[in-house]
């Protein structure tokens, strides 16, 4: 019997913010994987070695969380005034699936960087030293995000002295703004798609909750973490080691999805894990966050605690940090509320890993919210490039 050699695929394995992800340049898949289709996703699937049902992720280049089992494709852009397009897959862990739905806050500031290595930008228009400018589209979402990519001697400066938490090592900051993060109509209408900025959700069989329901970088709903029966201190392990816990976010989540329109029957919130995500907030106080930094109620405005592919997220997914900063800006959201009210333009806020600071520019125009722009500093760095291989009949 004979068997299929493995293909080999340029790629670069990078970290983005606090998450990490295989990125590849289009042209350099195979030409059945160019486009949208079975194939294309058959092939991610076994670069990141999913579906896996030990939940492990050894035969792949995935990190087996949602933070780490990602993957990008990087192409020149086309589109007036953008150097590059942005591709983003959520890769399940035990499942046969990739969900396209929405972006990565956190890998959108590794797309500059990678980008100039990749040769996608024109040499001629990047400063030897200074700042390099990168306008991508976001191809998910249909959005522009701008990086700010720091570079030394005609190369991009990866290391440098900002510190991120929820990652080990300082690098070099790159400042990313989302522009017009809301999603859907151009019209700025659809930043609350129930056009209320609280909701009361009513979930069978669990209850009825106060919910902000926001699409802003990716569609978010909020809860108050007191009305679920907790402080908004927890971390990681107080939630996900708690199966009825994960089962009520996700049944809340489910419902939420409904109400923001997001599905058009509750069955089919399974195949869209990625969006909407779910999170719970409460005004500031002190806890000890995963790597055992203390962190005083005096340094942040409120606390946040996100799930993404249903878990408690171990710091905060860069989308639903812009989701935070938009929802902070717009009075009587629970995210403002918890951080004290009026209109603040930037918040710090508590997460499981320790603090992170993110501004938005919100406006109200003819009795509706809308958000220009979303800003906040994040890291990237290259940890490998060369090729990764898969079996040349695993697509």
């Amino acid at each position: 019997m004979s068997f299929a050699p493995q293909v080999k695929i340029p790629a670069i394995y990078m970290r983005g913010g606090t998450s990490k992800g295989v990125f590849f340049r289009l042209e350099d898949l195979p030409e059945v994987a160019r486009k949208p289709g079975p194939a294309r996703d058959a092939l991610l699937l076994r670069v990141i070695g999913s579906p896996d049902p030990y939940g492990k992720h050894t035969d792949g280049m995935g990190g087996a969380t949602s933070s780490t089992s990602k993957v990008v494709i990087l192409s020149r852009s086309e589109r007036e005034g953008h150097d590059v397009d942005y591709l983003f897959g959520q890769v399940s862990i035990d499942k046969p699936f990739i969900d396209w739905s929405g972006n990565c806050g956190n890998l959108s500031a590794a797309v500059g960087p990678c980008a100039i290595a990749m040769g996608l930008i024109d040499a001629a228009r990047l400063p030897a030293d200074g700042v390099a400018t990168v306008r991508i589209w976001q191809a998910n979402i249909s959005k522009t995000i701008v990086a700010q990519v720091p570079m030394t001697a005609g190369t991009v400066q990866e290391t440098g002295d900002f510190e991120l938490d929820g990652v080990t090592f300082p690098a070099a900051e790159i400042a990313v703004e989302f522009m017009d993060p809301a999603a859907g109509d151009e019209d700025g209408g659809a930043l609350f798609p129930t056009g209320q900025v609280v909701d009361d959700l009513e979930v069978p069989g669990v209850g009825t909750f106060k919910a902000t329901m926001i699409n802003a970088g990716i569609p978010t709903v909020f809860l108050e973490a007191k009305a679920l029966g907790y402080t908004g201190t927890e971390l990681q392990d107080d939630i996900n080691g708690d199966p009825k816990a994960l089962e009520t976010f996700e049944t809340i989540r489910a419902h939420a999805s409904l109400r923001m329109g997001l599905i058009s029957r509750l069955e089919e919130a399974a195949q869209r894990q990625h969006t909407p995500k779910i999170a719970f907030v409460a005004p500031p106080a002190a806890y000890t966050a995963s790597s055992g930094k203390a962190v005083r109620a005096e340094e942040i405005d409120l606390l946040v605690r996100a799930l993404s592919m249903g878990k408690l997220h171990h710091a905060m997914m860069g989308t639903a940090a812009v989701a935070i900063a938009a929802a902070a800006a717009v009075p009587g959201t629970l995210v403002n509320l918890a951080a004290g009210g009026g209109q603040p333009s930037a918040v710090r806020f508590g997460h499981p890993s320790g603090t992170l600071r993110v501004g938005a520019e919100a406006r109200r125009q003819d009795g509706q919210w809308s958000i220009s722009k979303a800003v906040m500093g994040r890291s990237a760095r290259i940890l490998m490039e060369g090729w990764v291989r898969v079996p040349g009949d695993a697509f």
